[in-house]
Parts: structure tokens; sequence; C-alpha cells
């Protein structure tokens, strides 16, 4: 696989996306109704409540369940689209 290939391969239809709870960027792709890639833009434990909140190591945490909401939200709204359909 080429460096392109590899950089489209991981970045490629990457969308800004803003949680409609605390503000925080990140970058989101819908690959299916199933599969959500995001991407920090800045460090989670420094923009969101529930990673700065988190009990032990924010590494630990899966993902934050507002942020999830908020990207669910914006696919049922259709400001997110799902790569799939």
């Amino acid at each position: 696989m080429t460096t392109a290939e590899q950089t489209e391969f991981l970045s490629g239809g990457m969308r800004p996306h803003e949680c409609r709870s605390c503000g925080t960027r990140v970058l989101v792709k819908k690959n299916s109704i199933q599969h959500t890639s995001i991407q920090w833009t800045s460090r989670p434990a420094d923009t969101c409540p529930v990673f700065a909140g988190a009990d032990g190591p924010s590494a630990l945490l899966d993902s934050c369940p507002k942020l999830a909401g908020s990207i669910a939200d914006a696919v049922r709204e259709g400001t997110l689209a799902v790569a799939d359909g």
C-alpha cells in the first residue's frame, strides 16, 4: 500500500463534527450505522468533560456517550452521511 493509499484509508471521508453537549471538535466518518471512526483533534481530557472527569486514566474510556449521541443525531438529521448508504 502506498503512503497516499494509506492516508486515504485512514482519513478519507473524515468530516468535522462539534459535540452538541460540550463543543469538542473531532473528525468523524460513519462507515456504517454500526461503525464510527473518530479522530480527536485535541487531547480528549483537555476538551471533553466526560474524559476529564474519568476515574482513572482517560485512555481506558472507549468513547464519550454524549459525543456518540451527538453523532447519532447528526446522522438522523442528515448532516452526517453514512458511507454504506
